[in-house]
């Protein structure tokens, strides 16, 4: 988990540097192309078993929509006018969408007291960390971090879809498939877009694409879902915590942002959120 949480926490970074030179869509899809490539070269030398059903395939084009062309999209976009630190403490609110995503999908998600409390709790954390006057305002800067809030909804609805129609197959199987149904997408958005691409000039501008689309993805969902078999879900969910620390001093350092006081106490109520949604500290505190 703490590997995890360094990984992803780097990754706003290298994206980051990666805008800086790239057009978001065309970035997105150079993430999305070279993890797709190396996680099926695994699937191959792993030899594991591949669907042939059209409906899976048809799933892993909507689960790529969902977990990938949408929320990878919106947050680079936002990223271009937001601190990288930032963006990960929204993104740290996926947990959040994802219980009510789930309540109003399955039947056994129903929402509870508790759930209802940390939900709560943790919404107050992000408005806090947007900041009222962002919203009043309206400009540039708070329709970005409403993109970045998008990304995770769209993630919330991806955890869902999975649920449903991507019973039984193998985790590098169900990735790799879920990236081929975004490079479907993306290949053509990116093109019309931004059009051809262009080779980039500066070497951080290679060094970030690697970093993103290599450990950032390929080997993030392999270790996720490592950690998913390992830990279960609920420890799975806390490694969005671990992300923001990460960011935030990265972004700091490398890039020289710094985050308003609000941004900070937002993370901390959303922190408490989701812990709140976990349920083992109140269990903790009552033992």
């Amino acid at each position: 988990m703490g590997l995890l949480g360094i990984i992803w926490g780097a990754s706003f970074l290298s994206i980051k540097v990666g805008l800086e030179e790239i057009p978001f869509v065309t970035l997105v899809m150079h993430r999305v192309a070279w993890a797709c490539a190396i996680l099926w070269a695994y699937v191959v030398i792993r030899r594991l078993p591949v669907p042939a059903d059209p409906r899976i395939w048809g799933a892993f084009l909507v689960m790529g929509l969902l977990n990938n062309v949408i929320p990878f999209s919106l947050m680079a976009w936002g990223q271009q006018f937001i601190e990288t630190g930032l963006t990960s403490i929204f993104n740290a609110g996926t947990a959040i969408f994802g219980v009510l995503v789930a309540a109003l999908v399955f039947a056994d998600e129903r929402l509870t007291l508790r759930k209802g409390v940390g939900v709560l709790v943790a919404f107050a954390g992000v408005a806090v960390a947007i900041g009222l006057d962002s919203l009043r305002q309206f400009d540039i800067r708070s329709l970005a971090q409403l993109a970045v809030i998008g990304g995770t909804i769209s993630y919330a609805f991806a955890s869902a879809w999975a649920r449903k129609t991507l019973k039984g197959l193998t985790p590098p199987v169900a990735a790799a498939g879920m990236l081929t149904g975004a490079m479907l997408i993306l290949l053509p958005a990116a093109l019309y877009v931004d059009g051809m691409p262009q080779w980039p000039a500066l070497p951080a501008t290679y060094a970030a694409v690697a970093y993103f689309a290599v450990f950032g993805t390929a080997l993030a969902y392999l270790l996720y879902y490592r950690v998913l078999a390992m830990a279960g879900a609920g420890n799975a969910m806390l490694v969005t915590l671990l992300i923001p620390p990460v960011a935030i001093v990265l972004g700091a350092v490398v890039l020289g942002e710094r985050l308003a006081p609000q941004a900070f106490a937002g993370f901390g109520l959303l922190a408490i959120g989701l812990l709140i949604l976990d349920g083992r500290i109140l269990r903790l505190m009552r033992g």
